[in-house]
């Protein structure tokens, strides 16, 4: 199961870098600066649905915690995992643009 979450969040990052290199038309200096924008607000959402992701387990395992008959084990379990998955995905996020950001300081001006 980790190997096909992998791939699915590799094949994401994939989709999300063709999207932000891809060429802007009839683009002025003006909105030169919006592709940036663009990846930065994408970030920002990536991370607050990651955020959301755990907030909604950590809910779920309290109200399970407390004996609310509307909360079931296997969806506590489910919002968990889910939440795991979310945050891996983006710790290897952060670990590809360290990455990158290594490279790109390593190359010769």
């Amino acid at each position: 199961m980790n190997e096909i979450n992998v791939n699915s969040v590799l094949a994401q990052i994939r989709a999300l870098s063709a999207q932000a290199s891809a060429p802007v038309h009839g683009a002025s200096a003006a909105s030169a600066a919006a592709p940036a924008d663009g990846f930065g607000s994408l970030l920002k959402d990536s991370i607050d649905r990651v955020n959301g992701a755990q907030g909604d387990a950590a809910r779920q395992q309290r109200a399970f915690e407390l004996g609310d008959p509307n909360t079931d084990l296997s969806s506590v379990m489910l919002a968990t995992s889910k939440a795991q998955v979310s945050f891996r995905g983006m710790v290897e996020v952060r670990n590809r643009l360290v990455s990158a950001y290594q490279e790109i300081m390593n190359m010769p001006v």
